[in-house]
């Protein structure tokens, strides 16, 4: 494919409270195998995308050892690959990315090293299958300067999340609120852009001259009058995980077969790092109803309507619904989990009861494990 691919994966979310103290948004776990970046990842990959760089920030330990080998999305090529820039210190800078502008613009060699004539840039928390080709196409032939991936949301969505388009009958672009607090248009940008590789450069430099870092704000919404910006709608699933209703709520989603068909049946697939781990075991007296467990995990009690992730071991007489229970997390015997996420490493002890009357709980519960 005539494109490379830029994903920004360093921001984090104050609406995901707990989950990323210690993880950046991208790296969070989905559908009990996944991570948020697996599913941009994996739509580049299939796409023939040949040269990706991942722009890391906030908390990217666990991002970067989820990155460590570019085999699982088959990026490990002699020509191109997978690159990870971070934040560094040099001669020149001692400043961390202030905005996605400027972190293109801090390593602004990778542009002007590459060759292939176009980029498609994309966010680290997008949950979507998409074809880039399909995009580019769409792109060259209404001879934009940039194209924003969009999808129209449901009523009632709240707009204070997203940015909001509206397109005229051409489908471009008239007018982009970032985060507006009333909107009356249901299409929201995927945070998917194309353009071409110089033009960026252009607008990079520019905005790095006029002491601008964002690429949304002092990008697509200052120029959105003078450059040709269009809109591609993206018809199938996709959500963004920017708080912790819709981290809940896209967890939840795999839930149905026809979205866990779309992604983990459906040519192609997503991918993601594997872990050698055997496959779920339920004991006897162990009851599983409209759920997805993971492999690692053990299972002794009822399970209902929940995502489990690796490495899980949930008690005897234990009662789990409607959660999340994040990886490698103990949950003790005679204990009652509903509507709550589980973080990671937790221990549940035993008659633990939790049961979150409105919305959704964060669980931590950190301390040493007794096994009897």
């Amino acid at each position: 494919m005539r494109a490379i691919g830029m994903i920004l994966a360093g921001g984090n979310s104050r609406r995901i409270k707990e989950l990323t103290k210690n993880r950046a948004v991208a790296a969070l776990p989905v559908a009990g195998n996944f991570r948020s970046i697996d599913f941009a990842l994996s739509s580049m990959s299939n796409s023939h995308i040949q040269n990706v760089a991942v722009f890391t920030q906030y908390n990217a330990r666990s991002l970067t050892e989820h990155l460590s080998s570019s085999k699982w999305w088959d990026f490990g090529r002699k020509q191109g690959g997978l690159t990870i820039f971070t934040p560094s210190i040099t001669d020149d800078n001692n400043l961390w990315f202030r905005g996605t502008a400027d972190a293109m613009y801090q390593n602004l060699s990778f542009l002007k090293n590459s060759h292939e004539p176009y980029v498609i840039i994309a966010s680290g928390d997008g949950i979507y299958k998409i074809d880039y080709a399909k995009v580019l196409e769409y792109h060259i032939e209404k001879q934009a300067d940039i194209t924003v991936v969009v999808h129209d949301m449901e009523e009632g969505f709240k707009a204070d999340r997203y940015g909001c388009v509206k397109m005229n009958r051409d489908n471009r672009i008239i007018d982009f609120e970032e985060k507006p607090i009333v909107t009356d248009s249901r299409t929201v940008s995927c945070g998917i852009y194309i353009l071409r590789r110089r033009h960026l450069i252009e607008l990079i430099e520019k905005c790095a001259e006029e002491d601008r870092h964002d690429f949304v704000s002092d990008i697509i919404v200052r120029y959105r009058d003078i450059k040709g910006i269009y809109g591609y709608k993206l018809k199938t699933y996709w959500s963004n995980v920017a708080s912790l209703e819709d981290y809940y709520r896209t967890n939840m989603d795999f839930l149905d077969h026809d979205v866990r068909c779309f992604f983990m049946r459906d040519y192609p697939v997503i991918y993601t790092k594997a872990d050698d781990l055997p496959p779920a075991k339920f004991n006897m007296g162990s009851h599983i109803k409209n759920s997805l467990v993971a492999s690692g995990s053990i299972i002794n009690g009822t399970v209902e309507d929940s995502v489990i992730f690796k490495k899980v071991f949930i008690g005897s007489n234990c009662y789990i619904k409607n959660s999340i229970i994040l990886n490698d997390v103990y949950i003790a015997d005679n204990s009652h989990v509903e509507n709550c996420i589980v973080e990671s490493h937790s221990t549940i002890h035993a008659d633990y009861y939790h049961k979150c009357e409105n919305g959704v709980d964060v669980v931590c519960e950190m301390g040493e494990r007794y096994i009897l």
